[in-house]
């Protein structure tokens, strides 16, 4: 199996969240290492901490993926009796690269937010803060019969098609497609020097531009053809929100007190902080991941019944009861390290589609500083 760079790895880190998401005031990107050295092993941990590092150079990762930026605000000096600098001396010296997505992991889709939402059970959610659009495009392949399904369903699976709550979204036309296969071709369909009249089905979708890399390398694969023809239009549909927070319904009712309850035992906590009556109902939830006290009024003007999200200050939580909003505060930590598993899991995912030979590991010593006494 080839190896992997970094560059390999950030190309596709930008793929899910776009450095262009970043809020203005974030840090974002490759922080630390080469762009061309090999990567064989990635470890992805919420944060670089002392112990994080530890367990990076031991586990002789080349890699690692954090979510918040050590190297956050400006560094004026890199001392190595400072924490951050002693941090970054002891990974530059172990050959570990370090990359962090952070503000532009919280508006991706599958980041930070979505996997709040979907830990907490919400079902249809959708953004709660929108902060811009990402523009759609529309891809057009032109397939054989026979095989638009299994061309279909790897676009789909690529995250191509998707309207609402609709899934496998395409049109297809048929018509008939020419071709000549010259020396040293290896066609599906004719053979060389001979042109070849195919009956073929001009297959079209919808996607959002994160998503086209992974969709045409998932409709090459699936494709027949050993060359494939494809067009791509840029669209000028409303775009696909994105934004900060989430937004969403429970399956069923239950009260806030329930609810609290049921996240503790989700996160294995001994306890959370709830703002507002136990025993209300709550059916709309909002979700900040990280310090989302910010989030309050688009929460409230959006019909929640309670935003879970961590780090609410006093009177946030005031503003919250005047505006009849619960709260659950989870904890900063505890919102955001949900993501270490998903993200791992895509990135898994995404060097297997390429054939790449990494492994991808979850940091075990990530801890919340707080402690319940």
């Amino acid at each position: 199996m080839p190896n992997a760079t970094i560059g390999n790895i950030a190309k596709y880190m930008e793929e899910l969240a776009p450095l262009a998401w970043a809020e203005a005031w974030d840090n974002v990107g490759l922080q630390v290492g080469d762009p061309d050295r090999p990567v064989q092993r990635i470890m992805v941990a919420l944060e670089a901490t002392d112990a994080v590092v530890d367990e990076a150079i031991a586990a002789e990762a080349d890699l690692l993926v954090v979510h918040h930026p050590p190297i956050f605000k400006a560094l004026k000096a890199i001392r190595f009796d400072t924490p951050v600098g002693g941090r970054l001396e002891r990974l530059i010296r172990a050959g570990v690269g370090v990359y962090a997505a952070h503000t532009n992991l919280d508006q991706a889709p599958g980041g930070t937010n979505d996997a709040l939402a979907a830990l907490v059970g919400l079902t249809e959610f959708t953004v709660l803060h929108k902060v811009g659009e990402e523009p759609y495009m529309k891809l057009v392949v032109f397939v054989p019969r026979g095989h638009e399904d299994a061309v279909r369903g790897a676009l789909a699976a690529a995250g191509a098609g998707h309207i609402g709550n609709y899934s496998h979204c395409t049109f297809q036309s048929p018509g008939t497609g020419t071709f000549l296969p010259l020396e040293g071709a290896n066609p599906f369909l004719g053979e060389q020097g001979k042109l070849e009249h195919a009956d073929e089905l001009r297959l079209e979708t919808i996607l959002p531009e994160s998503r086209v890399s992974g969709a045409v390398r998932a409709m090459i694969a699936a494709h027949p053809y050993e060359e494939v023809a494809y067009d791509l239009y840029p669209l000028a549909n409303v775009g696909r929100p994105r934004g900060h927070g989430r937004i969403g319904r429970l399956a069923e009712p239950v009260t806030l007190g329930a609810l609290a309850g049921r996240l503790k035992l989700a996160l294995g906590l001994t306890q959370v902080t709830a703002v507002g009556n136990l025993d209300g109902i709550i059916s709309t939830v909002a979700v900040g991941a990280g310090a989302g006290g910010d989030l309050v009024a688009h929460a409230s003007r959006q019909g929640a019944d309670v935003l879970i999200t961590g780090d609410v200050k006093y009177h946030t939580a005031q503003d919250a009861l005047d505006a009849g909003l619960s709260m659950i505060d989870i904890g900063h930590y505890h919102s955001e390290r949900i993501v270490v598993g998903p993200l791992a899991a895509c990135l898994r995912e995404r060097v297997r589609q390429d054939g790449l030979s990494v492994a991808v590991v979850e940091a075990q010593a990530g801890t919340d500083p707080f402690r319940a006494v």
